[in-house]
């Protein structure tokens, strides 16, 4: 039950309106029991021939307005009950994913985003019926399912301790589907995550899947794992079907016990054939609390299984912790130094040792100098200034910025000093304005329009009917290669930030507006710290200091005239890139 600790809090905050909504619940389960009541004194009447019209009309009239008081106090508890499990609905869904965003990078390399999809949309909705229609159904199956079985004792003792046979049955067979239900509705909400990141991906990778004619293979494979979907599906729903109609085998049976002993009773003159009609009636009050037994297993070993996959997130703690209360330190400076740095993206572990991805990292960055790094793919350069913010944490050695350990920073103060550009350029499915400014608060039209200049995408905005309100569609998909890595570059130089770090940041520019670029960030960045990553040597030239990585670590530094006579890599990548230049130009 220690699932169900997730929901707890939405329960106590809501503690009022559930108790508001329980008490009409439980007026409506009551006022249902009177109208039998109401039927037996109508029936004697009409069998011993002393019913009037009046009579008639009043027995009528009593049914009206309890009908109509059921109406009114179902509105009640509906609103109460049903609104609650909306609001837990909310809060788990805001919950999980404020959870899930301040998970390290290193998760998300780990988890397909269907999975995660799947989490926020089906098992939250799971979580809903179980906490809304589940409640209903429990309660009325306790309230309305005791009170009938009491009424049903005061007409006939002996007749409703038969009626009550098939109930040990019930209790049984409820315990005996129950756990194999949980299991089925885990491996369902599981393929329901494999399917949903199938077709996620699909989607996402159309152009390639028109380009290479794999329309026939992806609807293979959609196929397939709809077909597992449809398979498991299948496989719950024999077991679901199983155990209803077994519920209301249960629940007829207990008729036939009552049509025949009490038959037997009221011709025996034993119970009016008021009190028989009655009692039929109960027992038919009787039989939903029955089958809400059986429904309220159903829901809950769906919603426990739901809660089960969200609670494995929310135990899932972020890779980079948060500084440790009284041991927050805040920088002067920002020079950054790097002292046997080593990382690698396997776990570290006893019995193997794995394989780094940077080591032996020895740097230091001085603040307002420009650090330009270079190296073959592979060779570490994204791996190492990911670093820095702490997207990912050394495993061994440090980091410190002004001095202090960035591990006894803030993370949101440690990323405030920086402006980081990843590789890929993303884009919101926004207009160009939002994906610069990201709504970001004192951003005035003359330092739009400066970065816009410094990023060289001042002529394209022109060139668009809309300007800054075109719309870049879905992750930039409107916008060409070099125009989103531009848009993401003058997101990054709208920062303040002391620190810049670019990675790769005119890979898919033209040669001209690449050296424009390079020429307006190390003029703009007198102040600031530069660090650079990129695979051309003219974007790098112009730093202070060049290092060159090659499988994981610093093979050589110093500066471009340095880098030419020491650095073979260097050189030769100069001497290729140049001819390449001179191509260009002509």
């Amino acid at each position: 039950m220690r699932k169900f600790d997730l929901i707890k809090p939405y329960f106590h905050a809501n503690r009022f309106d559930i108790a508001a909504g329980l008490l009409c619940l439980i007026a409506v389960d009551i006022l249902q029991l009177f109208i039998p009541r109401i039927l037996k004194l109508a029936v004697d009447d009409l069998t011993a021939f002393r019913a009037s019209d009046q009579d008639l009309l009043q027995y009528a009239g009593l049914i009206v307005g309890i009908a109509l008081a059921m109406g009114l106090l179902r509105y009640g508890w509906r609103l109460r009950l049903m609104g609650l499990s909306r609001r837990v609905e909310e809060g788990l869904r805001n919950r999980l994913f404020a959870h899930i965003q301040g998970l390290s990078p290193s998760y998300f390399d780990k988890t397909a985003a269907g999975d995660l999809m799947a989490h926020a949309s089906n098992d939250i909705q799971n979580v809903r019926m179980a906490t809304g229609m589940g409640l209903v159904a429990l309660t009325d199956a306790v309230v309305l399912g005791t009170a009938a079985v009491g009424f049903m004792a005061y007409i006939h003792v002996g007749l409703t301790l038969f009626v009550l046979i098939p109930m040990p049955l019930i209790v049984f067979s409820t315990k005996f589907f129950s756990k194999r239900m949980h299991r089925l509705y885990q491996e369902v909400q599981g393929v329901f995550s494999e399917m949903t990141e199938t077709v996620r991906e699909r989607f996402a990778g159309i152009r390639i899947v028109k380009a290479y004619l794999l329309e026939s293979k992806n609807a293979e494979d959609v196929a397939n794992v709809s077909r597992r979907y449809v398979r498991v599906n299948l496989a719950l729903a024999r077991l679901i079907q199983s155990f209803f109609p077994m519920m209301l085998f249960f629940a007829n049976l207990s008729l036939v016990l009552v049509l025949y002993l009490g038959g037997r009773q009221t011709i025996r003159f034993a119970i009016t054939p008021g009190d028989f009609v009655a009692f039929i009636s109960y027992l038919g009050l009787l039989t939903w609390p029955m089958m809400a037994l059986g429904w309220v297993t159903n829901l809950i070993q769906r919603g426990g299984a739901s809660l089960d996959r969200i609670k494995k997130i929310m135990n899932t703690l972020p890779e980079v912790p948060p500084v440790e209360p009284g041991k927050t330190k805040t920088p002067n400076r920002w020079d950054l130094c790097f002292q046997d740095v080593a990382f690698s993206y396997d776990s570290p572990t006893d019995a193997e040792r794995p394989w780094p991805a940077v080591a032996e990292i020895n740097l230091k960055i001085p603040q307002g100098s420009t650090l330009g790094i270079v190296g073959p793919p592979g060779a570490g350069k994204t791996t190492l200034i990911s670093l820095i913010p702490r997207l990912y944490d050394v495993f061994g050695g440090m980091i410190t910025l002004g001095g202090v350990n960035i591990r006894h920073m803030e993370l949101d103060r440690l990323r405030a000093c920086m402006a980081f550009m990843p590789q890929e350029a993303f884009l919101f499915a926004d207009t160009i304005e939002f994906n610069i400014t990201l709504k970001r608060p004192g951003v005035t039209e003359k330092h739009l329009r400066d970065v816009l200049h410094r990023a060289a995408l001042d002529d394209t905005i022109q060139g668009f009917p809309d300007g800054l309100k075109t719309l870049a569609g879905e992750k930039g998909l409107v916008l060409s290669g070099g125009q989103k890595q531009r848009v993401a570059l003058a997101r990054t130089l709208l920062s303040d930030a002391p620190i810049l770090i670019l990675d790769d940041p005119i890979s898919q520019v033209d040669t001209v507006t690449a050296h424009r670029i390079i020429r307006e960030l190390y003029s703009v960045t007198r102040e600031k710290t530069l660090i650079l990553v990129s695979h051309r040597i003219s974007a790098v030239r112009p730093a202070d200091r060049i290092i060159v990585m090659d499988q994981g670590r610093i093979v050589d530094s110093g500066t471009h005239a340095q880098l030419l006579s020491t650095s073979d890599y260097y050189r030769r990548t100069h001497q290729l890139q140049s001819i390449e230049e001179e191509f260009d130009a002509r």
